[in-house]
């Protein structure tokens, strides 16, 4: 067994933002506050979101599509895909995570224009 030394996803933003953070604390401390404050307000809109598409589609959620429940982890061959779409569900299941994503993009939208 092989162990990877890759970092994780998007590290590389995640020392961008700290940087940018640090950059704004000694640019202009008193607006630390301000942004503690517009990044919790696009937290809780992208978590609202999320909820607002299950309740409005509480019988098409995406992982309802998959062959195999999620939780119960994948033992797919390397290269393949971890969890399979029900065969002939493919754009259903594609729609679904599109209506999610748009759903998620909107309110997020909504909530950054009204700050």
């Amino acid at each position: 067994m092989s162990f990877s030394t890759r970092f994780p996803r998007m590290v590389g933003w995640l020392v961008a933002a700290v940087l940018l953070v640090v950059e704004i604390a000694i640019i202009s401390p008193q607006q630390l506050p301000v942004e503690l404050y517009k990044l919790s307000l696009i937290s809780l809109a992208a978590v609202v979101a999320y909820w607002l598409d299950r309740a409005l589609f509480p019988y098409a959620r995406p992982d309802s599509y998959l062959e195999f429940d999620w939780r119960s982890g994948s033992a797919e061959p390397a290269l393949d895909a971890d969890y399979r779409v029900v065969a002939g569900y493919e754009l259903v299941f594609a729609a679904a995570m599109l209506r999610r994503a748009l759903i998620v993009f909107g309110v997020v939208v909504g909530v950054a224009l009204g700050l």
